[in-house]
């Protein structure tokens, strides 16, 4: 039995985990779940999967969850705040630690897990995003096996030479290429943009995803932050790395070798696919995912972003480019717009204008520790947060 612990276990990605899981309940066992704040959902994962451990980030709903744990006389220790976080994922118990934490608050249990010599199912794009020279360092340091789980990645990892998977650039390697859907407003022009409301935001055409990921996809800050993410997972320099809109979601991503071949990972788009892939690895696991009927299909399309009407994307990539702390200014500052407009404070196209200011705003350092990188989003945040009330009073 392999023990493993979900970090942001009622979240898209966890409840996906937990789905594939329940699949294979003779070769695995849940040592840890952890939520922020969802009281029911995290007890109804518990009720069903009986962890030995339970983490609330908040204390007012961890004692919640505490209580209802005791009526219903489960033998489970509720535990809250951020360090529990990262006390669970660095278990004796763990074989596998999925980090599925969404945004910047997933970096410390992140690297807690980086750190333990295990096996780490990566979710939270943000630890590359921020830290990605000091997590991989980590990474390689403590042995810890890495497997990527954005589909995108978890595809690129799938089609490179084993010998290319975190380390040197493979010889025989052309380039990477990073497909999108295009998102929700794919075709649109960039006037209607403005008046986009954060429902049509959220309504992704392909994939089902939490509130700030739907957002960033509509954006394609998601695949500027992705370009980032392949960055540091493959040590693939920016410009070997090409995005390219895929509307069906069918491709999850594309390796070109110099003698023209040009390797593709296909499935149906469903997260339980790269889960499983990373769960069983290098064995395939059974996901409960559709097979892929390609005549049903007919074609697949493929054609270049809309860079003009999705600014976004370059803001990424140029921060992917300066490197140092810019990626780190650039994630920070898309957290605060994207919660600006999700509050319905900040117009759908004023996200990127508010990355836009806090980057030029913020010259680029060198963070040479996890304390510098905090400091330089928490710089970034009070930044960003100037500049999105001074948008949200323009626009008034």
């Amino acid at each position: 039995m392999r023990g493993v612990t979900i970090l942001g276990a009622t979240g898209s990605v966890g409840r996906h985990t937990l789905d594939v899981l329940s699949r294979h309940r003779n070769q695995f066992q849940v040592i840890a779940l952890t939520a922020r704040v969802d009281v029911e959902g995290l007890f109804r994962q518990c009720l069903e999967h009986r962890p030995r451990y339970a983490v609330m980030v908040e204390a007012a709903p961890a004692q919640q969850l505490r209580e209802r744990i005791s009526r219903q006389g489960l033998d489970i220790q509720v535990l809250s705040g951020v360090q529990a976080l990262e006390d669970v994922a660095k278990l004796a118990e763990n074989d596998y630690i999925m980090a599925a934490i969404v945004g910047a608050a997933g970096l410390l249990p992140t690297l807690a897990a980086a750190h333990t010599g295990k096996r780490v199912l990566l979710a939270n794009k943000e630890a590359l995003v921020m830290a990605g020279q000091l997590f991989m360092n980590t990474i390689r340091e403590q042995g810890t096996e890495l497997i990527p789980i954005d589909s995108e990645h978890n595809a690129i990892f799938q089609c490179l030479p084993s010998r290319g998977r975190h380390d040197a650039w493979p010889a025989g390697v052309c380039r990477i290429l990073l497909t999108a859907s295009g998102g929700p407003f794919r075709g649109w022009p960039k006037e209607k943009l403005r008046e986009v409301t954060p429902a049509q935001a959220c309504a992704h055409p392909r994939w089902s995803m939490g509130r700030k990921i739907s957002v960033d996809s509509a954006t394609l800050m998601n695949k500027g932050l992705e370009v980032i993410e392949a960055r540091w997972l493959f040590n693939a320099a920016p410009e070997c790395i090409e995005v390219v809109v895929h509307p069906q979601s069918i491709v999850h991503s594309l390796v070109e070798y110099t003698d023209g071949s040009v390797l593709a990972q296909l499935s149906n788009p469903d997260m339980r696919t790269p889960i499983a892939c990373g769960l069983g690895w290098p064995e395939r696991l059974e996901a409960g995912v559709h097979a892929l009927d390609l005549c049903a299909l007919g074609h697949l399309d493929f054609e270049p972003p809309d860079r003009d009407t999705f600014p976004c994307l370059d803001l990424a990539i140029q921060a992917a480019r300066v490197g140092g702390s810019a990626p780190v200014t650039l994630n920070a500052a898309n957290e605060v717009a994207v919660q600006a407009f999700l509050a319905e404070r900040l117009p759908f196209t004023a996200i990127a204008e508010v990355v836009r200011h806090t980057l030029e705003q913020c010259p680029s350092s060198t963070p040479d520790s996890i304390e510098a990188v905090l400091e330089c989003d928490r710089r970034a945040r009070v930044i960003a947060a100037a500049a999105t009330a001074d948008a949200v009073e323009r626009m008034a």
